[in-house]
């Protein structure tokens, strides 16, 4: 005849065990999984997150607005944002509120590295003046100096 503990004691020192490892419910393992890491993806929208650029060598210089209308077109801007940049698919960019910011800065950002859900990065397509004059036309909507304005 063998020897078994009794039921009682085995349930005994599992519990014993099981509270010393202090592990919370459902837990698996010895060790403790490290926190997840949150990075961004993309530029986060939100006022005052890119880094100082110089000032548009092209703002309110009218023949380099009219290149950034010229620009807007032949690339298809306006495939997404509208013929004459009032919103379609994508948003309008006459509007007064900007989800990633209306600063010079912000705009050639917006272009160069694109965004979520939908703006390409242009940044190793066009070359930084050709970026600086679509920021100058978009920058002259609404004003005007507006190139071809919607009649």
């Amino acid at each position: 005849m063998s020897a078994r503990p009794p039921l009682v004691v085995i349930a005994a020192a599992f519990a014993l065990v099981s509270a010393a490892c202090e592990h919370a419910p459902g837990d698996i393992g010895a060790t403790a999984a490290p926190p997840p890491v949150s990075t961004a993806v993309g530029p986060l929208p939100g006022p005052a997150q890119n880094p100082p650029r110089r000032p548009n060598p092209y703002a309110h210089n009218v023949p380099a607005m009219a290149e950034g209308r010229e620009l807007f077109v032949r690339m298809n801007c306006s495939g997404c944002h509208g013929g004459r940049a009032g919103g379609g698919m994508g948003p309008s960019l006459r509007d007064v509120d900007w989800l990633y910011g209306d600063t010079e800065a912000q705009i050639f950002d917006s272009i160069a590295e694109g965004r979520a859900h939908g703006m390409p990065s242009w940044g190793s397509y066009l070359p930084e003046d050709q970026i600086w004059k679509l920021v100058a036309y978009v920058k002259s909507l609404r004003t005007p100096d507006e190139p071809h304005p919607p009649q």
